[in-house]
């Protein structure tokens, strides 16, 4: 939000520097991101002065030039070459001297410099308005009406303002601070409370308002919890026209483009009151009635940017006698029903809509006006009377118009103060600081908080109406806090605090030290949204997860619809992030969550993800064979294997990964806990994401691995003292065996000596090993902590080894 120092300084008599202000507004809970020096006219006309143009003469060498002799205020007089025809002695005249920097209306600035023009000296330049930034007119140089004394500055002949702008952070509770006179009374508070200056804010008199004798126009609210106020008022006898500069100047400082003097009008109250206000061509409301409703969905209406723009039935319209849209209630103004050239007669509107209805309005047609933003955060009830008055006499002065109606007010239920008990200890437990009820309660008034009782342990205070977040006692000692300063609170020689002992194992360690271990084997720590889009899910997996989504009423996106219910599709979606930006090699980690909806319960899982796709290393000088640096499945496996390694995870068992997921994979998991699904994902998954790299991922699910990690720190041993033994078996098996199985039945067969296993080879060739069959070259690894193992035991073991796989899997032994 933009607010201009000067527009302040209509409501408070104040001569402070503006970077003190801006640090005073930053105190008070409205942080200034930024300060802006703002001037009507760029560069200000700084050594621009009036002349008096003692002698004009010929030029000796130039026809069209003129030799001029001109005081400036600054003692003896100086020679200025000038071309305008329209120069003469006697004139006052705008000079821009010698050191000034032109910002004329078109071309790049310039500066004034002493020189020679055909042979004679020129110390300045007699200046046309386009010269100066003031004007378009480039027919001659200016001459002033009036004879002001030489060395006046052209700032004060043209009454420039140099105004600064302060860029502030509103936050989404400070319903009160929308507007100028808003923010007029929390610098007011501060100023008074802690800077001891003695200043009151003023407000616009609106005394000399008469409301006119005419029957007001019809009004029909059809549901007044939408619209818990609406008033209005005709003028007639108007006349639209160019607003008068200090309108215009005020509305520019903020970055609002003037219209004319109706439309800026609204503009200025809306930006000094905080209340959006709306100007109906009389003339153009069908029937001479309006109606506030809703109307039925896909109604057609035809915005004030001349788009169509298809309503919802949610939507709050502004209507005339025969049910045609004129205006999104509290959002935007219809094309067919607004202020123009012609107009001479208006309704104007002043109401208070419910802050829901006009937020999803809003964002439902990406319509993010001031009014909207206003409403959205809730706006007073109680000004909207005053507002409206202090509009129609701005219209009366600025475009003569008539209030010719009586003032219309449908308030069936107003909205009264809300009253809420502070006691005086929780203020001091809260703030840190030893405040007495006195000052605490001269906070509040210096905010327009009235005292309605005291009692023994505290008082019952007043909350105005614009105040629409501040509903609890925490929230009023927020506003004390605010004023009182956060700077002011007392920082305590000694601070105490509870022992807090960490679960063992620590979730937050073991998190940091998985997240350390795989940054440091090259991966990068990816955050995605926890929302996504509702379409992602469903197709592939064919509904099962539909049901347990968990739908989230989102309208400042709207196709972030729900919560993410798995991890795969932001990953995807950062995938092709970085895909679409030439970031081809990647290696993403990421600890999040995923939501479902089981019955009525809500649950959520916490994950962490490994996504990788491209190439496992960078391009180099030394050449890679073809295909075998790409990342691949037992890329994640590995790496997968390398974080339970490092957690001295153990023990678990291997199944297929889900193929609703992953063209290939596998699972590990312990009995029904799921620790790990990775693989290679989907095409059709990929597709959705219009990527046409091969993705491969995994996904741990953190709070089963928790619950698994073993009680005591991870064990080191030491090398054995005696040497292994290798013995290597060739099998040929049914291709749906896995090697999982002969691991599994390997392990079982010899659980003492057996310490490693591994498949070094696989080979498929029906005609030499049959239809359906494979072979898997595995060895097996054997060693003994006591003595040095003899061929008999190896032989016995080995025997016992074949048997089990030969008996459970069917596996022939290749000799």
């Amino acid at each position: 939000m933009k607010v201009s120092l000067n527009w302040l300084r209509q409501y408070l008599a104040i001569d402070i520097e503006p970077t003190a202000i801006g640090k005073v507004l930053t105190g008070t809970g409205l942080e200034v991101e930024g300060m802006e020096k703002v001037e009507s006219v760029p560069g200000g006309l700084a050594g621009v002065v009036v002349g008096h143009v003692l002698e004009c003469g010929k030029h000796p060498g130039a026809d069209r030039l003129s030799l001029t002799k001109v005081d400036t205020g600054a003692g003896e007089p100086v020679s200025i070459v000038c071309g305008a025809p329209n120069v003469a002695a006697g004139q006052h005249v705008v000079v821009a001297t010698v050191g000034a920097m032109l910002h004329p209306m078109s071309g790049d600035p310039f500066k004034i410099k002493k020189g020679k023009i055909r042979g004679e000296v020129s110390e300045g330049m007699l200046c046309a308005e386009d010269e100066l930034g003031l004007g378009e007119s480039h027919d001659g140089i200016i001459v002033l009406d009036k004879p002001f004394k030489p060395g006046t500055p052209a700032a004060e002949v043209y009454e420039l303002e140099e105004d600064y702008v302060y860029d502030i952070g509103l936050t989404p509770n400070r319903s009160d601070a929308t507007n100028h006179l808003g923010v007029a009374f929390d610098l007011a508070a501060a100023l008074n409370v802690n800077h001891d200056k003695s200043v009151a804010v003023q407000r616009p008199d609106i005394s000399a308002f008469n409301a006119g004798s005419r029957t007001p126009v019809k009004v029909t609210v059809k549901d007044p919890t939408q619209a818990p106020r609406y008033a209005g008022l005709t003028i007639e006898n108007l006349t639209v026209a160019p607003s008068p500069k200090w309108l215009r100047t005020r509305l520019q400082a903020i970055g609002v483009r003037p219209i004319n003097n109706v439309v800026d009008v609204t503009n200025f109250v809306l930006h000094e009151l905080g209340q959006p206000l709306h100007a109906f061509d009389l003339d153009k409301i069908g029937g001479g009635e309006i109606v506030v409703e809703k109307l039925p969905e896909g109604t057609k209406f035809l915005s004030l940017d001349d788009v169509e723009r298809s309503l919802s039935a949610d939507d709050l319209m502004i209507c005339d006698a025969n049910h045609q849209p004129m205006c999104i209630a509290g959002v935007f103004g219809g094309a067919n029903s607004g202020v123009s050239e012609g107009t001479t007669k208006i309704f104007l509107e002043a109401a208070h809509f419910e802050a829901g209805t006009t937020r999803r309005s809003s964002m439902r047609h990406t319509l993010r006006t001031d009014a909207a933003r206003v409403f959205e955060k809730g706006s007073d009830p109680n000004i909207t009377v005053y507002a409206l008055k202090r509009a129609a006499l701005l219209l009366e002065e600025l475009a003569g118009g008539e209030v010719t109606s009586e003032l219309l007010d449908l308030y069936p239920n107003p909205v009264k103060p809300l009253e809420i008990k502070v006691r005086d200890q929780r203020v001091v437990d809260v703030i840190g600081a030893d405040l007495a009820r006195p000052q605490v309660q001269s906070i509040l008034k210096s905010m327009g908080m009235n005292i309605v009782s005291n009692d023994d342990d505290g008082f019952v205070v007043a909350v105005p109406t614009n105040k629409s977040e501040v509903l609890r006692e925490i929230d009023i000692i927020e506003e004390i806090l605010r004023i009182y300063g956060f700077d002011n609170v007392p920082i305590p020689q000694m601070i105490t605090t509870a022992m807090i002992v960490a679960p063992n194992p620590d979730p937050n360690y073991i998190r940091e030290l998985i997240g350390d271990l795989l940054a440091t084997n090259g991966y990068y720590e990816m955050m995605a949204l926890s929302l996504d889009e509702s379409r992602f899910y469903g197709e592939v997996e064919k509904d099962k997860q539909m049901e347990g989504l968990v739908y989230i009423n989102n309208t400042s996106n709207v196709h972030l619809n729900v919560m993410r219910p798995g991890m795969l599709q932001s990953a995807l979606g950062t995938v092709a992030h970085n895909l679409n930006r030439q970031q081809n090699d990647l290696r993403l980690f990421e600890f999040g969550r995923s939501y479902h909806l089981e019955g009525e319960q809500y649950k959520e899982v916490n994950h962490l993800t490994l996504t990788l796709t491209g190439q496992q290393k960078a391009e180099t000088w030394h050449p890679t064979p073809k295909g075998k640096n790409e990342v691949g499945f037992y890329t994640v496996k590995a790496a997968v294997e390398l974080v339970f390694r490092r957690l001295g995870i153990t023990g678990y068992r291997t199944d297929e990964a889900p193929a609703d997921e992953f063209s290939y994979g596998l699972r590990y998991h312990k009995g029904p806990m799921v620790l790990a699904d990775f693989g290679q994902v989907l095409p059709l998954h990929l597709r959705a994401r219009q990527i046409k790299s091969d993705v491969f991922y995994a996904d741990i699910n953190w709070d089963n691995v928790l619950k698994v990690l073993p009680k005591k720190p991870v064990q080191v041993s030491t090398p054995g003292k005696y040497p292994s033994v290798r013995r290597d078996l060739a099998l040929i098996l049914d291709k749906q065996v896995s090697f999982a199985d002969i691991e599994r039945l390997a392990r079982k067969a010899e659980k003492k000596l057996l310490t490693d296993i591994n498949l070094f080879d696989v080979y498929e060739n029906e005609e030499q090993l049959g239809a359906g069959k494979k072979s898997y070259a595995v060895s097996f690894q054997l060693e003994s902590d006591e003595q040095t193992l003899k061929d008999k035991q190896v032989d016995k073991v080995m025997s016992s080894i074949e048997g089990s796989l030969s008996k459970q899997l069917g596996a022939e032994v290749r000799r």
